[in-house]
């Protein structure tokens, strides 16, 4: 009460969601007309200008509350900035699908979220951390199943779920595609995921390895160039056509150009049948270097990839010199403008607004052109040198399911495998405890260590690789007044 203003009544200034406003005339007029002599609180709308930024609401249910938490441990959104948490519900465990993937170990973390799931009252109050990450647990046991029937990969041996795409002819070892490899409407190959012929195979590794290397890189620039769309949402949304032109076009010109047209190759040698197929990274080398490129896609491809890198070179400076200099005449025109008023700082500094005005540059200080073309640099350089290395980092997809693969293969060969191999009886004897064996392996190393560890990359593949592209934070969480929190507070 004693931040209240004084008056014919007391009066606070409060935030409450827009959506909520009906709900809560409601029930302070259900208020008042219970009250005997018809007094109690009012509600009244102010829809004038901020006086202070608003905190962010951002509503969540049971399942949405544990990937928004994940997103409020990086930063809160600024008010009426894009939620990265909206994606990350089905980005999150599909990234960690595609390290994780098998469909036994996958199976064996899905069952363990349903199981929390189902006894979630259980664990309320008794563990709050499993409580919280039920549906977590539960959404990554279901991508990791996923992604295993993809790859194919049961506890490291491939199902025989439909007929193979490959035969044995002569019995020599030497399997021959029964599919039509030149793709001119021939058979086509296995269904779903990968062929389980190529289990055990002596080229498994070179072809599998290649296979999850460019998944890794067609997945991290897709995702990458979501947001820089997002990021395009957050400067029209601001009305912020400066950074929209200057920055986020030309950002997205750069990936395209070089990372898009990456992409492309590789999903153009997928689709089509080449000879004499050329290396992508001998051509993106081509391409930077402007060298001659003797094995192009298709006629005309060297071409395309040239006038490419000549947008991706002039997409950097226009990064990087035209936002100073606009910035800087619109502070001359504001100065101008507030000559007569007597200051020397931007309207928008005055009510506290910075960021929609300049960019972020300047923090409620004197306009300084010198800071403001040093930190144009800094995030120039850092994004080109950042997006390549960005890209560079989703292949960690591909060696977190290499590890994930190979540890699986070594248990399964090191424990049950050299069981069944002894001779009876001693066979059936020994399976038991080296069925312990891989058991207890299996729980302590990849289904302990092995999903932290998977986790913990998804993690950070989110808040520096995605996030960073558009992502800000440092917004308020929005606290509703709770005399009780208060009170159990002030007891501790």
């Amino acid at each position: 009460l004693n931040q209240c203003e004084e008056g014919m009544a007391l009066r606070v200034n409060v935030w409450y969601p827009a959506s909520d406003e009906a709900k809560i005339q409601g029930l302070l007029k259900a208020e008042r007309e219970a009250s005997p002599d018809g007094q109690g609180a009012f509600l009244n709308p102010d829809r004038g200008a901020w006086k202070s930024t608003p905190p962010t609401y951002i509503r969540t249910n049971e399942y949405t509350e544990v990937f928004q938490e994940v997103v409020n441990t990086y930063g809160i959104p600024r008010y009426q900035e894009a939620n990265p948490a909206l994606l990350t519900v089905v980005t999150f465990p599909f990234i960690f699908g595609m390290m994780y993937g098998d469909v036994g170990h996958g199976s064996l973390l899905l069952m363990a979220g349903a199981w929390l799931v189902q006894n979630a009252e259980s664990l309320r109050f008794s563990q709050p951390v499993l409580f919280s990450a039920r549906y977590l647990v539960l959404s990554l046991g279901i991508f990791a199943t996923f992604a295993g029937f993809m790859y194919n990969d049961f506890f490291s041996i491939g199902l025989q779920l439909f007929p193979s795409g490959f035969v044995d002819k002569e019995g020599n070892g030497q399997f021959t595609p029964t599919y039509d490899v030149t793709n001119s409407g021939g058979p086509g190959p296995y269904p779903f995921g990968l062929d389980w012929a190529w289990v055990g195979a002596s080229n498994e590794l070179l072809y599998v390895n290649s296979l999850k290397m460019k998944l890794s890189v067609l997945f991290g620039v897709a995702q990458m160039i979501v947001g820089l769309l997002l990021r395009w949402s957050n400067a029209l949304y601001e009305k912020n056509m400066t950074d929209f032109i200057f920055e986020c076009i030309p950002m997205m010109v750069f990936m395209l150009c070089f990372f898009g047209w990456m992409d492309v190759m590789i999903l153009y040698k997928w689709t089509h049948p080449i000879d004499n197929a050329p290396n992508i990274i001998n051509s993106l080398i081509c391409m930077a270097m402007g060298q001659q490129d003797n094995n192009p896609l298709w006629d005309g491809s060297v071409q395309m990839a040239q006038t490419l890198m000549k947008f991706t070179v002039l997409s950097v400076p226009i990064m990087l010199l035209p936002k100073p200099f606009i910035l800087l005449y619109q502070h001359k025109a504001e100065q101008k403008r507030s000559k007569g008023e007597g200051h020397q700082l931007l309207r928008d500094e005055e009510e506290g607004v910075v960021e929609g005005a300049h960019g972020g540059h300047g923090h409620g200080e004197e306009f300084e052109f010198g800071e403001i073309f040093i930190h144009q640099i800094i995030e120039t350089i850092e994004y080109v040198l950042g997006t390549v290395s960005h890209t560079a980092s989703y292949l960690r997809i591909w060696a977190l399911s290499l590890a994930h693969q190979q540890l699986s293969l070594v248990f399964f060969q090191k424990t049950l495998t050299m069981g069944l191999e002894m001779s009876f009886p001693a066979n059936g004897i020994m399976l038991y405890f080296m069925f312990a064996a891989w058991f207890g392996i299996t729980l302590g190393v990849l289904l302990g260590m092995d999903v932290l560890e998977c986790f913990l990359h998804t993690l950070r593949l989110h808040w520096v690789e995605f996030q960073s592209k558009f992502y800000k934070g440092g917004g308020e969480k929005f606290a509703p007044y709770n005399i009780r929190s208060l009170v159990d507070g002030s007891n501790e």
